[in-house]
């Protein structure tokens, strides 16, 4: 899902860069000092996670949590996801710098509107389907990344229609991967910390409220 260097147009470029200042605005504005070491812990999962990649023409796939950073830091998985990138970018090659702003983009927006959409199904009362479907939500997400990225390249000249198409298909499975991992960590969260989502032990809040 990291698009590499000199590949795109430069409109798509300052879209993605555009669209990146903006969520990283928005995200350090409401990340709180005490949401730090969670941004901080959050970012580096999506970065080991993100490290074994497939190969796909200018693109890759692989997992990227996306949904659940959406799901636990809402916004600040702008500043989170381009952190592990620009990291990614300077150790191990992976994507580039000019590429950095519309890699962000394309991985964070799904990851927030899924996110806080997700948010209106976390209940304690019923935490086995909540689970399930943030993990069909996160599943989602990191589908529409994958869409993201073919519309990137597709943007950036036809000959990439190929390409687009294959990366689609390569993330299928691995939506379906990263669903349920999603589902797996959401299910122990709220097991043992509910409160990572505002919720207490005696909360019932949830989608049937």
């Amino acid at each position: 899902m990291h698009i590499s260097e000199g590949v795109l147009a430069v409109p798509v470029l300052l879209a993605g860069a555009g669209v990146t200042v903006i969520g990283l605005g928005i995200g350090l504005k409401k990340i709180d000092a005490k949401k730090v070491p969670e941004v901080s812990l959050l970012s580096a999962t999506f970065f080991v996670a993100s490290l074994i990649h497939v190969p796909i023409g200018p693109s890759n796939a692989h997992l990227v949590l996306n949904g659940l950073l959406g799901v636990l830091l809402g916004w600040g998985a702008f500043p989170a996801i381009l952190i592990g990138l620009f990291l990614q970018a300077i150790l191990f090659q992976f994507g580039g710098l000019t590429t950095l702003g519309i890699n962000t983009a394309n991985m964070a927006i799904p990851a927030v509107v899924f996110g806080l959409l997700a948010k209106r199904f976390i209940s304690l009362k019923h935490p086995i389907f909540s689970s399930v479907i943030l993990g069909i939500l996160s599943a989602v997400a990191l589908f529409s990344a994958g869409l993201l990225v073919a519309l990137s390249l597709w943007f950036s000249g036809k000959s990439f229609l190929l390409a687009s198409k294959l990366i689609l298909l390569a993330h299928i499975p691995i939506a379906v991967v990263e669903g349920i991992i999603t589902a797996g960590i959401i299910r122990f969260l709220l097991k043992v910390k509910p409160e990572i989502f505002g919720l207490m032990d005696k909360d019932t809040k949830g989608f049937m409220e």
